[in-house]
């Protein structure tokens, strides 16, 4: 089960978790601002549906095992992961479910736009932790684009009381800021301390071990929650919120449901992200994503897209931008050509595009 896995499997499964990832970041918030703007109440309760849907793991897990007992016969595990990881990745998952109470009640107090403009501070403190942690090279570009993007973050900090929901208070929503912005350091660090726990796993490390990290991280996640749930008197609660939902309660639980598969998407698509390419290019993507959820938060919820939103968005566009042209500079530094004049830039990016493989962003497990 460790042994490694070829070139081109391994940009299949990154192509997939990309697009899972994709779905979980633009969808995520969305179905949590939905949940609390048609009468959701239970902070509880969004907390454990961003980690309870790991369940879904479990056919691609047995696929994965019966296609292991095929050439390993009556020696296969079941289950992979030794004692030393499990302790590891549960540990991570319950702090995780920290981080989903934090982000689930920030979500009930500022509208999307602005939540996800946040979030993209993560990649600083991806870019941060994942130098001191796996000795992630940093560029002055990857440096300036850690700038911008905090920069970016900070310009919402200004007039943020004109952005307010109708209704919720200017303390309530300061508080929300905060705690948002707490989400996204605690989500920046814990990304990097996963690729770490992947190099140092003392085991052979494959796309099965990863989904079996996910299933350990979520189950604790969702202990975390259902605790919570259980202290806050949730589950009498939710039949009653179900019936005065705004949207009718076939389409509460539909909600509910919607809620913990994106989620789960998310946290897979992020972890096969950091397996087959590396934290800080998870970082990347989730900025990537950032104007793709502004527009949806638009649309759907009517956000108001203010000024300070326009400068942060533009900011952290600048920051994508110049972590990607230094990505492009050091991959062209390391390609070696046999060329007598300069090449245009289009046709050396058309070259590294044709040859890019995973490893090209990290270094090897």
């Amino acid at each position: 089960m460790g042994a490694p896995i070829s070139k081109a499997t391994k940009r299949i499964l990154l192509l997939l978790s990309i697009l899972m990832l994709a779905i979980g970041n633009t969808g995520g918030p969305l179905v949590v601002r939905l949940y609390f703007v048609k009468g959701g109440m239970r902070v509880w309760f969004s907390c454990f549906l961003q980690s309870v849907g790991f369940p879904i793991l479990f056919i691609p897990l047995l696929a994965s095992y019966f296609y292991r007992q095929k050439t390993d016969g009556s020696n296969t595990k079941l289950i992979y992961m030794k004692t030393p990881t499990f302790i590891a990745v549960a540990t991570i998952g319950t702090f995780l479910g920290g981080m989903n109470y934090i982000f689930s009640f920030a979500s009930a107090r500022i509208p999307v736009s602005t939540s996800t403009l946040i979030t993209s501070t993560q990649l600083a403190f991806t870019a941060v932790s994942a130098f001191f942690l796996v000795k992630q090279k940093c560029t002055s570009y990857s440096v300036n684009a850690v700038v911008l993007l905090t920069v970016g973050a900070a310009a919402l900090a200004f007039h943020a009381n004109s952005d307010r929901p109708e209704g919720e208070s200017k303390r309530q929503y300061i508080l929300g800021f905060i705690l948002m912005f707490a989400a996204s350091a605690v989500s920046g660090f814990v990304f990097p301390v996963l690729e770490l726990v992947y190099r140092n796993a003392k085991q052979g490390l494959s796309y099965s071990l990863v989904m079996e990290i996910q299933a350990v991280m979520s189950f604790a996640g969702t202990i975390f929650a259902l605790i919570g749930m259980i202290v806050n008197n949730d589950f009498k609660a939710i039949p009653r919120e179900a019936k005065a939902f705004e949207l009718g309660e076939v389409k509460y639980y539909l909600v509910v449901v919607s809620n913990a598969i994106i989620w789960q998407l998310y946290t897979w698509g992020s972890l096969g992200v950091v397996f087959c390419s590396s934290a800080l290019f998870n970082g990347v993507l989730i900025t990537v994503l950032l104007p793709v959820s502004q527009v949806l938060a638009v649309i759907f919820f009517h956000d108001k897209f203010t000024p300070e939103k326009g400068i942060s968005l533009a900011l952290c566009f600048w920051g994508f931008v110049s972590y990607f042209y230094g990505e492009y500079n050091r991959a062209r530094s390391n390609i070696k050509f046999k060329y007598k004049n300069r090449q245009p830039i289009l046709q050396t990016l058309l070259h590294l595009l044709l040859r890019w493989n995973p490893e090209s962003l990290i270094s090897p497990f």
